[in-house]
């Protein structure tokens, strides 16, 4: 249930500090670095208590940037001409890149955890293996978004080339949850209540981003097809091209 709280109060942030976000977008990623680098070094010298333990819940759990993932993600659900999309939309790739590099120190402390079990050959669960697999592919896709969502990139690539590109955000979302599920499930299955709150917490998140998301592209095609049939054809014509891009990374 802590993650449906750090997602109301994250969607409520990005809501908040919109125009800054846009204006100063290098301020919110110097301190998303300097986050990152906080958890690191409190990951082998001791740290204030209350510093630690912030930094244990947003960044170690992964809280803080899947919540902005989130939300960019869901601004792909609502209407064009929504306020909600029209506020939010001019930010998803600054918000994808804060996400992003939020990430990063997770993954690193992560990994960094894992791979001398992994290579030493010591005992792990099935689910955990596969788990950890998954969260290295959940890196790669994560490199290959995140510095792709930089303007610099973005203008160096082809438009249809960065679009297909970006379509992985899709895999990344669906494999971000699959990943979840492989951490929490067996504690959940043997009735542990806090990983039985949680899987069903990310599941609505999950599922019902989905969900929406097949909802508002059968939605927006409809409207194309209305648009384009008082030109001749007969309705079932396609329109313009609908953005399956979520450019959440």
């Amino acid at each position: 249930m802590t993650f449906a709280v750090i997602l109301v109060v994250t969607a409520a942030a990005t809501l908040a500090l919109r125009n800054p976000i846009k204006k100063w977008p290098m301020l919110f990623y110097a301190l998303a670095v300097i986050v990152d680098v906080l958890f690191v070094v409190g990951s082998f010298v001791a740290l204030p208590r209350s510093l630690w333990s912030g930094l244990f819940l947003l960044v170690q759990k992964c809280t803080l940037s899947l919540a902005l993932f989130v939300v960019v993600m869901y601004i792909g659900v609502f209407a064009r001409d929504s306020k909600v999309k029209r506020w939010l939309r001019p930010i998803r790739a600054e918000l994808s890149i804060i996400a992003w590099i939020l990430s990063l120190g997770h993954m690193a402390v992560y990994l960094a955890s894992y791979l001398p079990r992994m290579a030493a050959g010591g005992p792990m669960h099935d689910n955990v293996t596969v788990a950890f697999v998954l969260a290295i592919v959940l890196f790669v896709l994560l490199l290959v978004l995140g510095v792709t969502s930089f303007n610099m990139v973005k203008k160096r690539m082809k438009t249809e080339s960065w679009k297909r590109l970006q379509r992985l955000s899709y895999v990344f979302f669906a494999l971000v949850y699959a990943h979840l599920l492989l951490m929490l499930l067996p504690s959940a299955l043997h009735g542990a209540a806090a990983p039985q709150a949680n899987v069903a917490v990310y599941s609505v998140v999950f599922v019902g981003y989905f969900v929406l998301r097949l909802v508002r592209f059968a939605l927006d095609r409809r409207a194309e097809g209305a648009e384009v049939a008082p030109a001749g054809s007969d309705g079932d014509g396609e329109g313009a091209e609908v953005e399956l891009t979520s450019r959440a990374l």
